[in-house]
């Protein structure tokens, strides 16, 4: 019979023989914790902002006097971040314009600026305006006219455009190579303020960025402005402050409940990135209303984060059998069937966490967000399972079955379903039932997810003896070089956006707001992946976490 001194000298050999990830430790320890909310200082930016809205929004309609005008000053709002206050007449204003827009395109002989700014305004709302309106910058040769290649404004706004596209849409495809060879020239030749902008949409163009970090960038552009609205840049301006103030107090509250956890002791072999889960959450939705949306789901994330770690860097294959059967019967009782003290540890954990939303979902009578978030989780768990199983048997799946399984480990669904919560107005049981069943955006989306990390990440990954990512498999299944197989992944992603694009025109399956949300979710995913692993590697995303969370913008009189 196996004595209790056994159990530990097999455990501590067991710990001995660990993989062990290093990951870097966390840039921000308990810096956000301490902080105390200026609540004098909140009212008195709350007060300017009412005061100023009301301004704002009689700039707002007396623009409708000129489409033209009127497009450039929503384009404004949102580029500024506080297009939110104005959600109704924003909507009505593209509803009508979008209605009038034969009318409106044979009165007028828009120039290149002004049709490729009014097709990504319309499309970025949903209302689907069509791509031939471009065919008339092109010649007889069906290539750009070589007139417009000095036209900076216009050439950008093109390509800006360009991203809007879906498939089918040669003349963008086309748009997009021939705006990006000429802009790299223009922005070298132009002044330095436009330089910048012009560099910084090449390395994110507007709609693939996070709405709050563009906007924190737009108002420091548009100050430099000569013809900028100073009423419309103080409103931004101290909007921004204000709704940082929020952000802040949200983070201070979870650090204090990450802290009071102690699980960066507790699990030493995870990744300890409070303040980095959070802005994942804060970029799906940064508005005032949703913060019930942005606790819950950064709970999740980093609740998720630490059995993805747990999995991929930690536990032994046994082990994560134990414990995916566990999460399966998803009850204490099953707590006792788990090897390790950590594994109770972490198991009690998620069902705290499982036991809060039931409990917040009771009281607002929408019991099943709860259920089906644990289904989401369930699904993830059995992924990461897979994954570890290829792992510990050496076997590297064929890319096709290797996305089939990683669309569940690119983690989007139990993170949508986490953000529904917050929103009961527009999430209800049919708009869960719409993301359960995986449609075209849900699904282009988790491509996104899981491809853009393996990109990212791979190389490390493979160094940690984690299972082959979509670059090994499709090397393997394709019999093609490292450099081929990133090449033809990064066309899928390119692919997904397009699938992504044609979903979010109207008529849509679900509502809106939902569909904005989830594209947030997928441009946090472009900022964080683009270059690096900037979850692993935390320094990636130290400039935007002070520019978003700790300077506020400088407010001139």
């Amino acid at each position: 019979m196996e004595t209790q001194a056994d159990i530990t000298a097999n455990n501590n050999q067991q710990n001995n023989s660990r993989r062990k990830a290093d990951f870097p430790p966390s840039l921000w320890g308990c810096s956000f914790a301490s902080f105390s909310f200026p609540q004098t200082e909140f009212e008195s930016y709350s007060r300017q902002v009412e005061e100023l809205k009301e301004n704002v929004k009689d700039m707002l309609m007396a623009s409708t006097k000129d489409p033209v005008e009127h497009i450039e000053f929503i384009n404004l709002l949102c580029r500024l971040g506080v297009s939110y206050h104005f959600d109704d007449e924003i909507e009505n204003s593209l509803k009508e314009i979008f209605d009038d827009l034969p009318n409106l395109l044979e009165k007028h002989d828009f120039d290149l600026y002004t049709l490729s700014l009014l097709f990504r305004v319309l499309r970025q709302h949903g209302f689907k305006m069509p791509c031939a309106v471009f065919d008339k910058f092109k010649d007889t040769n069906g290539e750009f006219k070589k007139t417009i290649i000095n036209d900076v404004k216009g050439i950008l706004s093109l390509y800006e455009a360009s991203f809007l596209s879906v498939y089918g849409e040669q003349v963008l495809d086309d748009a997009l190579v021939f705006t990006k060879a000429n802009l790299e020239s223009l922005a070298m030749q132009s002044s330095p303020r436009l330089g910048d902008h012009i560099r910084n949409a090449l390395t994110r163009p507007f709609h693939k960025g996070v709405p709050r970090i563009e906007a924190r960038k737009y108002i420091s552009f548009y100050e430099e402005d000569e013809s900028r609205n100073d009423t419309l840049l103080k409103f931004a301006k101290i909007d921004f402050n204000r709704v940082q103030l929020i952000h802040r107090k949200e983070l201070s509250i979870l650090s204090r409940w990450w802290n009071d956890l102690n699980f960066a002791e507790e699990f030493p072999y995870a990744r300890d990135r409070i303040v980095e889960v959070y802005v994942w959450a804060n970029g799906i939705h940064f508005e005032p209303q949703y913060a019930f949306s942005r606790m819950m789901v950064t709970k999740y994330i980093k609740i998720i984060s630490l059995v993805d770690d747990t999995y991929d860097a930690y536990a032994s294959f046994e082990e994560i059998k134990h414990f995916t059967n566990a999460i399966e019967r998803c009850s204490m009782n099953a707590i006792d069937q788990l090897p390790g003290d950590y594994m109770k540890v972490l198991y009690r954990a998620l069902l705290n966490l499982f036991n809060e939303t039931e409990n917040d979902m009771g009281k607002q009578g929408r019991s099943y967000a709860s259920y089906y978030l644990k289904e989401e989780f369930k699904e993830l768990v059995r992924g990461y399972h897979a994954e570890a199983e290829w792992a510990d048997k050496c076997h590297v799946p064929t890319f096709d079955e290797y996305v089939r399984n990683g669309l569940a480990t690119g983690t989007y669904g139990p993170i949508m379903a986490a953000s529904y919560l917050g929103m009961e107005e527009v999430a209800g049981g049919e708009e869960y039932e719409w993301l359960k069943s995986n449609p075209k955006i849900i699904k282009a989306g988790k491509m996104i997810g899981r491809l853009m990390n393996d990109l990212a990440g791979h190389e490390d990954e493979q160094k940690r003896g984690d299972c082959a990512s979509s670059v090994e498999c499709y090397m393997k299944q394709y019999d093609v070089s490292e450099k081929k197989a990133i090449e033809e992944i990064q066309k899928m992603v390119i692919n997904a956006w397009k699938d992504i694009n044609e979903d979010c025109m109207r008529p849509t399956n679900a509502p809106m707001l939902l569909l904005q949300h989830f594209v947030n979710l997928i441009r946090v995913t472009d900022v964080v992946y683009a270059n690096d692993d900037a979850y692993t590697i935390p320094l990636s995303l130290k400039d935007y976490v002070v520019l978003l969370y700790i300077e506020q913008v400088p407010l001139y009189e």
